[in-house]
């Protein structure tokens, strides 16, 4: 799965990201790299809503999750299941969201735990950036749920 295809994919299951103008930079085995401009998620102050810079954070996670999974051909749906955000600065253009999992070790526990009872839960870290500096950081566990689970 290449930008493109990851791009419509999130426009088409999670049309949200395409009204906030949400574009796939990069996605890799390493992270996925997100970007939004500052029109369609302003606020009042002329910056980034918080709730927009907390959307894109939460979407690149789950994209990195999607991304690993669908690589190593395991169907499942993946879920935010909690977060917590940090807003560093305000924003005020454009905003990137760059998505990590820890080490590969913790991944392999990960897929482990999905295959054995269908049900695995991850954590991610998201940073934010603007104008090529931090604005914020989500931590995140994202869960897979294999097929039949919901």
């Amino acid at each position: 799965m290449d930008c493109q295809e990851l791009e419509a994919y999130l426009y088409e299951q999670i049309p949200l990201s395409k009204t906030m103008g949400v574009q796939v930079l990069d996605a890799d085995w390493n992270g996925v790299r997100l970007t939004a401009p500052l029109r369609p998620n302003i606020n009042h102050r002329d910056t980034v809503f918080g709730g927009s810079m907390s959307a894109v954070a939460i979407l690149a996670g789950w994209a990195l999750v999607f991304f690993r999974l669908r690589a190593e051909g395991i169907e499942s749906s993946v879920v935010i299941q909690r977060n917590t955000i940090s807003y560093e600065r305000p924003i005020p253009g454009e905003f990137t969201a760059l998505s990590s999992v820890g080490d590969s070790t913790e991944w392999q526990k990960f897929v482990r735990m999905l295959k054995r009872r269908n049900r695995a839960r991850i954590p991610v870290n998201v940073m934010l950036y603007s104008e090529g500096q931090k604005a914020g950081i989500l931590e995140g566990d994202y869960v897979a749920l294999g097929p039949g689970v919901h």
